[in-house]
């Protein structure tokens, strides 16, 4: 039984949420996210908190119940804070370039990559201390940012034995040894 969804969804002062005809829209300082709200679930707004009641005692009906309080406070957190998620280009002539909606990565292969930025996300090029280049992604949707961002990774996910490729900000690789050092071994 989920104990999670039962819980009162608080909604801070600078948000507003409406509920119509099975839609949830919450909209604050940074936009406007909506969410379509399953039958099985009732919805109860205040002013101050959100609360999800089941309609019936079904096992679908109690998944349904934390999945939509899930949702619920990622909207709120959304439009409140938004979300950004930082990617790394490590290697060596990796780079990115954005030209409006349009980010063209030179990341190893003989063409370049190029990926379109969909509605909703922002995408900042920079580069760290180190030189390394980065793409920044932020937006107010959570489903949105991780998905562009899991998108731009695997063009050219990280490869085990030198690091190259394109990671999350601080993602440890787990590297391994070469031939060179399976054949110092005998």
């Amino acid at each position: 039984m989920s104990r999670l969804g039962k819980k009162p969804i608080t909604i801070p002062e600078k948000v507003k949420a409406e509920f119509k005809n099975g839609i949830l829209e919450v909209s604050g300082t940074a936009g406007k996210l909506s969410q379509v709200i399953h039958e099985k679930i009732k919805v109860t707004l205040d002013k101050a908190s959100v609360l999800l009641e089941k309609v019936d005692d079904s096992r679908e009906a109690n998944m349904l119940q934390g999945l939509t309080r899930g949702l619920i406070c990622n909207m709120i957190e959304g439009v409140v804070n938004g979300y950004k998620k930082e990617l790394e280009l490590n290697g060596l002539g990796f780079k990115a370039v954005l030209e409006g909606k349009k980010i063209t990565m030179a990341v190893g292969y003989s063409h370049n990559v190029v990926k379109y930025v969909p509605d909703g996300i922002k995408v900042v090029v920079g580069m760290t201390t180190d030189k390394i280049p980065t793409l920044t992604i932020t937006g107010i949707d959570k489903q949105a940012v991780g998905s562009f961002a899991a998108e731009i990774r695997a063009s050219k996910p990280p490869e085990p034995y030198k690091g190259f490729g394109i990671r999350y900000a601080g993602e440890k690789i787990i590297r391994k040894a070469g031939k060179a050092a399976a054949s110092s071994k005998k």
